[in-house]
């Protein structure tokens, strides 16, 4: 009976395992997943005779190892070359095309994630070694570290009699975040990034160690499969997925290089929107008989190349660290760094936030540090070579205990260095940046020059001096000509035409960005009105915490804001109330706006959404209503498609607007 039992216990856990880690299509639920592992753990525990190293129990963990048994591999696991421009690619191409004849040339397209080869192999359906890829001839035997991995299957139905699958050992961004999170709530170190975490989770000498860590996998090809042999690279990934030997879903069979190269840009634009890391593709030849022929060049294949996406994270030098401070008197430390090409563009500098990240990175002049720029992302140091610094080490950072830029006092809150001067140069000037912005009061013109010149000559306290300088008193600066001067004077007196929301932006509240600068005109509809509000009533408005609510109160009840706001009035400044549509295509509606649009800017689009009473977002999610796709769309877009949100273009975006409520 018991080992009946048993024997089906592991079917079904077997089946869900392929289910859910496979097919991503589960049909046991959490909880009757672990009452059927329980069961069968008490079953094995009660019954000892019954255990076997295929069950999906022994998942756990063996005991520790002293050291990794050394594999040679039946096949050598070759390293690729790459290809790190189209140029690259199409000589890959070209000589590929060469060497064969001239024959039609199929490629097959895979993602290529930034893990750790392995390969397992299997005797009559059981998997009896695992091991890393290592030189590529001989690799360390971390067996029963892979016997830990969820989606690697102990067992293979209908495999040949020696079957060996190769793949790559990965960890999910979204698992890689909260294991990171686990490891400093313990008060142990953090990884720099999922690749690192994955080597070095499959190299632990106690499996159970292993067993912790939220190891993936995907196979992308076989090595020595016995009498079994295959004409094309796509049946070998068929045969992957059919033994349950989860494949990438990304894998794609391209008839033609411009399909790769399509293939490419696609998957470039979706790196980030992606669950795992990606450093590139692989493009390899399809056709076994092809591969023959090419053969390889030392360890390299000639049928198959890595093109590789442009660099997101590489090495550079700290030579100096300035602070500079902003609006809110906010002391910040820069990284002023060895100019380096990284994420399609050169970096030169990187916020280190503030004095408590610096400690936490211990970032020093002259350190080798290792910078990441994903995406739009903003440059960030992600770690310090403390490996590469002197014997003798470098001078910690210290952070100064006054302004550098009028030398008053400074002084923390929270997490924040502070300078204590309202009338600070560096914050004056901030002010007059932010007020002039294309979200705010947008003062074309008015740019960081201009302002420099006219905190340095006294000419501006606040912003409201903008509008109490003459002609002349604008013509005395410094590459200002009349030409110049005329079209800022009309910049300025068309920005006294503003509506309510950017005039609340523009008054720089600490906290207060253009989303709840639009709730707070939408609440109370007039300067006045908002002036008189009291805590109670602020934190009344929709999205307003009780943090942003004490800011914008001592924000309203200090004089000399108070004053500075009625001088703006007094300037002729009328903010004009927000007017929302109750009804109509946008009413209630989020929006997402992407790509860019030739009959408008993307500040007049979203200002026309949000009078028609929608809501314009930042990302696609799916409580997204609407997506409308400029020129040039890019991540945005391909999530939409995926989400099955409505897109329109601009011509249609534009017929929205003309409908009437």
């Amino acid at each position: 009976m018991s080992a009946g039992r048993v024997e089906e216990l592991r079917r079904i856990l077997r089946e869900a395992n392929y289910r859910y880690y496979v097919l991503d299509a589960p049909t046991l639920s959490d909880a009757e997943y672990d009452r059927y592992f329980r069961e069968l753990s008490e079953l094995e525990e009660k019954n000892p005779d019954l255990r076997a190293p295929d069950s999906p129990t022994q998942r756990v963990g063996a005991q520790p190892s002293e050291k990794f048994a050394k594999v040679r591999h039946a096949r050598p696991m070759m390293s690729l070359a790459n290809a790190m421009s189209d140029g690259e690619l199409l000589e890959f191409d070209a000589r590929v095309r060469k060497l064969v004849g001239g024959e039609r040339v199929t490629y097959v397209f895979e993602p290529k994630l930034d893990g750790l080869a392995v390969t397992l192999t299997y005797q009559e359906g059981k998997l009896v070694r695992g091991a890393t890829r290592g030189d590529g001839e001989v690799g360390e035997d971390v067996t029963g570290n892979l016997r830990t991995i969820r989606s690697v299957p102990l067992q293979l139905e209908g495999a040949a009699r020696v079957f060996e699958a190769r793949g790559e050992v990965f960890i999910r961004k979204a698992d890689f975040v909260k294991f990171n999170q686990e490891r400093e709530a313990a008060g142990e170190p953090t990884f720099v990034n999922p690749r690192n975490s994955a080597a070095g989770s499959l190299r632990q000498l106690d499996p159970r160690e292993t067993a912790k860590r939220p190891l993936s996998i995907f196979f992308y090809d076989v090595g020595d499969t016995g009498d079994l042999v295959f004409t094309s690279h796509w049946d070998k990934l068929q045969k992957l997925r059919e033994l349950g030997l989860r494949t990438n879903p990304e894998n794609q069979r391209c008839d033609s290089l411009d399909e790769v190269r399509t293939r490419y840009q696609d998957l470039l634009s979706r790196r980030h929107q992606i669950a795992y890391e990606i450093d590139g593709s692989v493009v390899k030849v399809d056709s076994e008989d092809q591969r023959r022929r090419l053969g390889a060049v030392s360890r390299t294949p000639r049928w198959a190349i890595a093109y590789k996406f442009p660099a997101e994270e590489e090495a550079t030098t700290v030579e100096q660290i300035e602070v500079s401070v902003g609006r809110t008197g906010a002391l910040t430390p820069v990284a002023f760094l060895t100019p380096v090409h990284v994420g399609g563009v050169t970096v030169s500098r990187a916020t280190l936030h503030n004095e408590e990240e610096v400690r936490r990175k211990d970032v020093r002049v002259g350190d080798r540090v290792f910078l990441r720029r994903a995406g739009d992302v903003i440059p960030e140091i992600v770690r310090v070579i403390v490996e590469a610094r002197p014997p003798e080490g470098l001078p910690e950072f210290k952070m100064p205990s006054h302004c550098p830029a009028c030398g008053a006092e400074a002084h923390r809150e929270g997490a924040v260095t502070r300078c204590s001067n309202l009338s600070c140069p560096a914050q004056i000037h901030g002010r007059l940046r932010h007020f002039a912005s294309r979200g705010a009061m947008d003062i074309e013109g008015l740019g960081d020059q201009t302002c420099s010149q006219l905190v340095e000559r006294g000419m501006v306290h606040t912003p409201a001096d903008l509008y109490t300088l003459t002609r002349d008193d604008w013509l005395s600066l410094e590459r200002m000509g009349e030409k110049s001067v005329d079209n800022l004077l009309a910049a300025l007196e068309a920005s006294k035409r503003t509506s309510l929301k950017r005039f609340i932006y523009a008054l720089g509240i600490r906290l207060v960005g253009e989303a709840t600068a639009r709730a707070l005109a939408l609440q109370f509809g007039t300067v006045e009105k908002l002036l008189a509000a009291g805590l109670t009533d602020l934190q009344a408005v929709r999205d307003v915490g009780p943090e942003v609510a004490q800011q914008i109160f001592d924000f309203t009840q200090t004089a000399e804001n108070r004053d500075a706001v009625g001088r703006l009035l007094a300037a002729g400044v009328h903010p004009a109330p927000e007017i929302v549509q109750a009804a109509g295509p946008f009413a209630g509606k989020t929006v997402v706006l992407t790509g860019s649009l030739t009959t408008l800017t993307r500040e007049d689009a979203k200002a026309e959404i949000e009078r028609r009473g929608g809501r314009v977002s930042g990302s696609v999610s799916r409580k997204t209503d609407l997506v409308v796709a400029g020129e040039e769309a890019g991540t945005k877009l391909n999530k939409a498609k995926e989400l099955g949100v409505r897109i329109v273009d601009e011509s249609a975006f534009r017929a929205l607007l003309a409908e009437r409520a």
